[in-house]
C-alpha cells in the first residue's frame, strides 16, 4: 500500500476543468484517500475574483490537503492544489511553481494548455493528464503534450460531462489512454498507483 509522506514529487496529477467543473470535482476528489500518493494540480476556470471559497469547500469534502498553489512554492506529495484565478500556473523544472499574468490563453488565465505542457516538460512520462466537463477548447494541446512525453491521458466521456466541449476537443487532439465516466476516474488512479502502472 502506497504512503504519503509530504516529500517533493516525484510525479503528478494535471486537471482541468472549466464549466460544470466545480460540481465534477466535489463528486470526483472525495474519492481519493487522504494516502494517495502524488500531487494534484488542478486549473479550473474561475472569475477573477472568485476568492478562496472553492479551496474551503474542497478542504471540507476532501481526505488530502486542499490549498491554492503560491509562487515558488514546492510541489508536495500528498496535496490537491488550485490554480490562483487570473494567474497562468506553471510547473518548474526543480519542482516548484510559478506564476505569469501573461495575455490569456483559450481566452483563459489560468490556461489548462499552460499548466499541462509545463508540467509534462517538468516531469516527463510522470505524468497524469485529465480534461473534465468544459466549454471551450483549453487543455487539448496540454493533454496532447503530456500524452507526446510519455504521460497518460485520461479524458471524461463526453456524453457523461455537464459540457462536453472541452473533453470533445481533447479526444480529438489526442488518442487517450481512458475515456471514462466520472465516476471511473478516481478509481482509475487509484488502480493505476496500487499495480504500480504509474
Amino acid at each position: 500500500m502506497y504512503k504519503n509522506t509530504h516529500s517533493i514529487a516525484k510525479k503528478c496529477i494535471v486537471i482541468g476543468a472549466s464549466a460544470g467543473g466545480m460540481t465534477a470535482l466535489a463528486k470526483f476528489l472525495p474519492k481519493l484517500p487522504s494516502t494517495f500518493p502524488h500531487p494534484l494540480i488542478i486549473v479550473q476556470h474561475l472569475h477573477p475574483n472568485q476568492g478562496h471559497f472553492h479551496v474551503k469547500f474542497y478542504s471540507s469534502i476532501c481526505k488530502l490537503k486542499v490549498k491554492e498553489a503560491d509562487d515558488k512554492e514546492e510541489v508536495l506529495s500528498g496535496y490537491i492544489y488550485f490554480a490562483t484565478p487570473n494567474y497562468h500556473l506553471l510547473v518548474e523544472e526543480d519542482r516548484t511553481f510559478s506564476f505569469s499574468i501573461d495575455a490569456k490563453v483559450n481566452y483563459s488565465r489560468p490556461s489548462i494548455d499552460v499548466t499541462f505542457e509545463s508540467a509534462a516538460d517538468a516531469f516527463g512520462r510522470n505524468v497524469i493528464g485529465i480534461i473534465l466537463t468544459g466549454a471551450n477548447h483549453d487543455g487539448a494541446i496540454g493533454l496532447q503534450t503530456v500524452k507526446k512525453m510519455g504521460g497518460i491521458a485520461i479524458v471524461q466521456t463526453p456524453e457523461d460531462a455537464e459540457v462536453s466541449s472541452m473533453p470533445e476537443a481533447a479526444i480529438e487532439k489526442t488518442k487517450p489512454d481512458f475515456i471514462l465516466p466520472l465516476s471511473e476516474i478516481a478509481p482509475k488512479l487509484r488502480e493505476l498507483v496500487d499495480e504500480n502502472k504509474f
